[in-house]
């Protein structure tokens, strides 16, 4: 017996099934993988978070330096200059952090971070902590705006202060701390948002979180920092009706205290 083929018409119906299908599926398979790099990349901050935590308790309450190419016991040492990327992984391995988070390099960069991919840039860690915390001092945004923490006990409220960030420095590492000005507040260094609008944060109680940004200004800096970072330029004053995400940052800054 004859078999019977598909006529045109039937095919034609058939593709435009797949093909809407296929529209419906990969927007949401592509959300799927957006959010397990989410919830991966908060994991990491999460660890290093914990990290800096235990490495006080065997330290006598001291912070790890923040400031990477001035301190000892810095989190991570300073890379040399035209490093590789191998020497800039190396960087992470013989920082004073590196024994408490379990000897993983991994933990140190956001999945959604694909700069180490960027022969440009080659930035692997993704990630820096805010000056505050043990961070430099003789800069001079440092002394004309905070006094920065040196022991556990100088950061009151550790739970809303916030001690990692997702960092995007053009430069792709940032060579020291993460820097703000205060009074007036405004900001030095940008932050990453390889989450769409949004930031992994690690707080000095050890825990993380996931921030959603709100100023278009602050987001627009930032995605240049990012995307395009041959235009970029670092320090960014803001109109008073986008203040939301800088007083955020503002509040929950770690230091000791705040000059006036």
């Amino acid at each position: 017996m004859k078999k019977k083929a598909f006529t045109l018409i039937e095919l034609l119906v058939v593709i435009a099934i797949i093909a809407l299908l296929m529209g419906i599926l990969v927007p949401t398979l592509s959300k799927v993988k957006d959010k397990a790099k989410r919830i991966h990349c908060q994991s990491n901050v999460n660890t290093l978070s914990k990290g800096w935590t235990m490495y006080i308790d065997d330290n006598d309450s001291k912070l790890p330096g923040a400031m990477i190419n001035t301190q000892d016991q810095a989190w991570v040492q300073s890379p040399p200059s035209n490093a590789t990327l191998e020497q800039k992984i190396q960087t992470i391995r013989d920082g004073s952090l590196f024994p408490y988070v379990g000897n993983a390099v991994e933990v140190y960069r956001c999945p959604a971070d694909r700069r180490w991919k960027d022969p440009s840039q080659e930035a692997y860690r993704s990630f820096s902590i805010a000056n505050g915390a043990n961070g430099e001092t003789t800069w001079p945004a440092a002394p004309r705006n905070h006094i920065t923490a040196k022991k556990y006990a100088d950061i009151q409220n550790p739970a809303m202060k916030y001690i990692f960030l997702e960092d995007s420095d053009p430069r792709g590492t940032n060579v020291g701390s993460w820097q703000m000005y205060f009074n007036p507040a405004g900001y030095i260094d940008p932050v990453a948002m390889w989450h769409g609008e949004q930031t992994t944060l690690g707080f000095a109680d050890g825990h993380s979180e996931i921030h959603k940004w709100n100023d278009p200004i602050f987001i627009e800096w930032c995605e240049l920092s990012m995307y395009e970072p041959q235009r970029f330029n670092f320090n960014l004053e803001v109109p008073d009706d986008e203040m939301t995400d800088l007083n955020y940052l503002a509040r929950g800054f770690p230091c000791k205290s705040h000059l006036n």
